[in-house]
This record gives C-alpha cells, structure tokens and sequence, in this order.
C-alpha cells in the first residue's frame, strides 16, 4: 500500500509498470524484472518467491515486501538503522527484504539492547501491538469502510491468538533470540499508524539496568539514526494515529528503576511497510 505514491513523489526514477491484464502472466513479469534496476515485489509469498526466482540481470535490486525472504540468510533485512554494518550491506546488496510492520517496532526496541549485552537472549518477552487497519490490506480496509460497520469492528480486536503470527520469526532471527516472544497483536478502528510495547524486568538486565539507564543508552544508539528518534519523554497517552503518514519512528522509555517500558510508535505504512521500502531504494540509489 502507498508504494506508488510515495515514488510517484521522487525525482529521477522511471516507473515500469505491467498492465492489469499482464500483472499475472510470467513472461510478461519476467521481462520487467530483467528490465528494471530496482524491482519491488508487493506479493504474497510464494508469488515473491517465484517473481525473484526469475531475475537473471546481475544488476537487478530486488526489495521484497513479503514474508518470503526476511530469514533467508542469502537476503539482507532492510532496516539501516539497527547498525552502520546493516547500511552498509544494504548499500551492497542486491536482494533487500523488507521489515514487517509489528516486526518493525519490536526490533527496534530488543535489537540494541541484545546486541549491547544487556538484555539476554533467553530472556521470556512479551510484545503488544497496536495497528491501524490498513495493515490487514485491502479486504480488512474494504470490511473497516462497510456501513454500517460490522459488530465489534468499533472496538480493538486481538488477533493471532495462537501465536503463529507470520513476523514471529523474524522477530526471533533479527534479534538473535533463542525463543520467539509472546506476541499480541491488536487492530482497531483507525486507519495508519502503530504502537508496539515490550515491558522488560530491570532485575534480569545486565547491571539491573532501569529506565533512565535504558533511556541514556537508547539515545547514545540511535543518536546517528536517519529515521528513529528516541524521545525524552512519553506523553501521559500515547496515541497511534498521529504518526500516520510519516517515515520516521519514535522510540519512549519509561517506568521505574524496576520494571521498563520500551514502546515504538510509527507509521503502519511508513516507515512499518512502503516508507522502508523507498529508504531502501533510496540508499541503494
């Protein structure tokens, strides 16, 4: 979603785009490909799958906004910010796969801490979400702009109750967690934006670090980051939908000196799916 508006916005680029008649048919999919310098693949997984299987030009860029390749150890993930290593090989590579969404906060949260040594790898974490409903794509807006709305589509609703959400595993693999978290996700009736919470205990942090230890330490990591800010503070509420629209994410630490609060809060559609994608590109380019 929002993939060609946003390029439609950039300077200097050419669209390629297969007709409507086409967009399923494989040689024509297959010529594209081979055409392009960069290619964005907006599929289901097994379409990406095949779509990159039949990229033959060496110096064709391939960012795959599905599932299908975010562990593949051959694909580079495409979150620049997590390290200048990460960057750089993005820069490098030729097979980008982009975040998802919720996995998006998440690992913008446990990331620096595992890699700081502070937060353990074994540790037993939990993850709420909050998201606007376009994350759920075209059938869950289609249900969202039905009048009148359906019975329970007012309220927030959590979904994947047995835990098998598709961005478990990259949760897992990113951060380099011995155990997938205990992930809730919830939808509600707003359209863009997201809120991801992960609470930690300070007493199984290294050093028995409390909020505004992490906080000091969240800053100093993404103090060079393009498009994550760690803010000073939380407001009393922290709302989702405000942020919609935009490519940036906001990091907020707060608690106690015993239990911490991580929360990242962004755009579902920015910086959570196509603004990610067009940060890639952009580096690539």
């Amino acid at each position: 979603l929002q993939i060609m508006e946003r390029l439609a916005n950039i300077e200097g680029i050419e669209l390629l785009s297969i007709s409507d008649e086409l967009r399923k048919d494989v040689a024509e999919r297959k010529r594209f490909i081979n055409e392009a310098d960069i290619v964005f693949l907006c599929l289901p997984d097994a379409a990406a799958k095949e779509s990159a299987s039949l990229c033959e030009n060496k110096n064709t860029v391939i960012i795959d906004a599905s599932t299908a390749h975010r562990t593949n150890p051959g694909w580079t993930y495409g979150f620049p910010e997590l390290s200048k290593e990460q960057e750089q090989a993005i820069i490098a590579s030729k097979r980008i796969a982009n975040p998802g969404c919720h996995a998006t906060g998440f690992i913008s949260l446990v990331y620096p801490l595992v890699k700081g040594g502070i937060l353990p790898k074994d540790y037993p974490l939990v993850c709420h979400s909050i998201t606007g409903y376009s994350g759920g794509g075209k059938k869950m807006i289609a249900d969202y702009n039905e009048e009148p709305l359906k019975p329970g589509y007012d309220s927030p609703r959590q979904y994947a109750l047995t835990q098998a959400h598709k961005h478990l595993p990259e949760m897992k693999y990113i951060c380099g967690l011995d155990f997938e978290p205990m992930f809730s996700p919830i939808v509600s009736n707003f359209y863009a934006g997201m809120v991801v919470s992960v609470p930690v205990h300070a007493s199984h942090l290294k050093d028995h670090m409390g909020a505004k230890e992490i906080l000091s330490y969240m800053k100093e990591y993404y103090k060079d980051a393009a498009a994550v800010k760690v803010m000073e503070e939380a407001p009393a509420l922290l709302d989702a939908s405000t942020v919609a629209g935009r490519d940036d994410l906001e990091i907020y630490v707060t608690g106690n000196e015993e239990r911490v609060l991580l929360m990242s809060r962004f755009d579902n559609l920015g910086k959570g799916a196509s603004g990610a994608a067009v940060q890639c590109m952009k580096l690539k380019l």
